[in-house]
């Protein structure tokens, strides 16, 4: 871990390095070059000697600032820089041989090169202590070849010792700066996990709090509709027993316009019981084992498409399912599902007519078997979903209908159903032609499945829709 954070704070630092070795590099060169005044002053008889070895080192850095500005430069930025400061120190070393040696004032050059390289430049502990070394190092050989003799005079030992403690300091400050700067990196870093980690259970709860009003809204409704089941049966059953009577009287099966108005009535009444039924299957789950009970799929594909019957109005229904459909699951949650993408389906083919004159709507619902899952896609030849919105659908909260038409639960809530089941929901589109959500359950022969503890297989992904391109994105 500490390994990995220091990599990072290398990764990060070689930007910061970078630009403030662009930085130092052009004042330097600037610097340089305006101590041609100083040379005047000082040694007015050497003033064009000095300016030439001025000008070859304002060159060199310059050279130096190109190669800092070069695409990749970040790579070699550390030893970039340790190369233009090098230069200044060469420079001023051979202005100390050339004038006056040991006491020439240009020693003061070299302690302030020091100063600015360990407190402004974030050059390493090492850099710095290096760079100080080869400083003291060629002042005392350009003082003792001025004066031509091994003996150091005072002189050249007083300015050393002020040297070095120049490289005490510069390298003190480059210690405690690159400390300071990996402490603020680590607290950055850890600002920023601590985010995410925010963030990801801002999302749980989003979630969490998500299907918990879902499963509000579906108690209510497994309540209303048990209501609805108890007071609606007993005179739905006595109009059918009337019916049926009605239909054997033989004055019934002497007019066939009669005959054909009870009939029409009879079936009204089944469907009336059909649908309080469904809702209340779809609306009450027991707890318990019933996430593992068998059903069969095509029964509860019946069942959605009676639910969204209203929805579905003028829209074309094509169902392709396998001979055997038997799953393994809660079938009101299953229902719960279809009846969600069948009526997302809805809306938007309803949209799409209005959009396009002469559209015929249509909804595929194609079921296949593949190892031990049934795998489920649900097409629509609607307005299709937007690019930027494909990795939302599933985002709790997240909706594209007008404020009062949604809120955004119902693909999260499928999802995690799916997910539960150890399914995978997912969806793939073509803006303004076609959405294709499919999902996965397990088959009620699995073996895996019926032995219990057994741990399931691994889910397979999830076919490519027909006439979809490769890759289905998941939540």
């Amino acid at each position: 871990m500490a390994q990995d954070l220091h990599s990072d704070y290398e990764a990060e630092l070689a930007e910061f390095r970078l630009a403030y070795s662009r930085t130092g590099c052009a004042v330097a060169t600037a610097l340089v070059a305006c101590g041609v005044g100083l040379d005047l002053i000082f040694y007015p008889s050497q003033a064009w000697q000095l300016g030439v070895v001025r000008g070859l080192c304002t060159l060199a850095l310059l050279f130096a600032l190109v190669l800092l500005h070069r695409p990749g430069a970040v790579q070699q930025a550390r030893e970039l820089t340790l190369a233009w400061l090098v230069l200044p120190q060469v420079m001023i070393t051979w202005m100390i041989y050339a004038t006056q040696g040991a006491e020439s004032p240009y020693v003061f050059g070299l302690s302030l090169a020091l100063y600015a390289a360990g407190i402004i430049m974030p050059i390493g502990f090492l850099q710095s202590v290096g760079l100080g070394v080869f400083t003291c190092a060629a002042y005392i050989l350009a003082g003792l070849a001025h004066d031509q003799t091994l003996v150091a005079p005072p002189a050249l030992i007083g300015n050393t010792l002020f040297l070095l403690f120049s490289v005490a300091i510069s390298a003190g400050c480059t210690f405690y700066n690159e400390r300071a700067r990996m402490r603020l990196f680590a607290l950055q870093h850890e600002v920023s996990e601590k985010n995410a980690s925010l963030q990801s259970t801002n999302q749980a709860l989003a979630q969490i709090k998500g299907m918990m009003m879902q499963q509000e809204k579906m108690a209510a409704l497994g309540t209303l509709s048990a209501g609805l089941l108890h007071e609606v049966n007993n005179p739905v059953n006595y109009s059918m027993m009337a019916l049926n009577m009605a239909l054997m009287d033989p004055a019934v099966a002497a007019s066939a316009d009669l005959k054909e108005s009870l009939t029409d009535a009879k079936d009204g009444m089944l469907r009336v019981q059909n649908i309080v039924t469904d809702l209340k299957t779809f609306a009450y789950q027991k707890p318990g084992g019933d996430g593992e009970r068998i059903f069969l799929f095509e029964k509860a594909l019946r069942s959605a498409l009676r639910l969204t019957g209203f929805e579905l109005k003028g829209v074309a229904i094509d169902t392709q399912l396998p001979l055997d459909t038997h799953v393994r699951g809660d079938e009101p949650a299953v229902i719960g599902v279809l009846v969600n993408l069948l009526g997302n389906a809805a809306l938007a083919l309803h949209k799409a007519a209005q959009r396009r004159p002469g559209l015929v709507p249509q909804i595929g619902v194609r079921a296949e078997r593949q190892g031990a899952r049934l795998f489920v896609h649900v097409r629509d030849n609607g307005t299709g979903i937007a690019p930027e919105n494909l990795e939302r659908v599933f985002e709790p909260f997240f909706t594209t209908r007008e404020v009062g038409q949604g809120l955004g639960l119902g693909l999260a809530v499928c999802y995690a159903i799916v997910q539960r089941h150890g399914g995978l929901l997912t969806v793939a589109s073509e803006e303004g032609a076609w959405t294709e959500f499919s999902f996965d359950l397990a088959l009620a022969t699995a073996d895996a499945a019926t032995e219990p503890g057994a741990v399931p297989a691994a889910t397979p992904p999830p076919p490519t829709p027909l006439g979809a391109p490769a890759g289905a994105v998941p939540a």
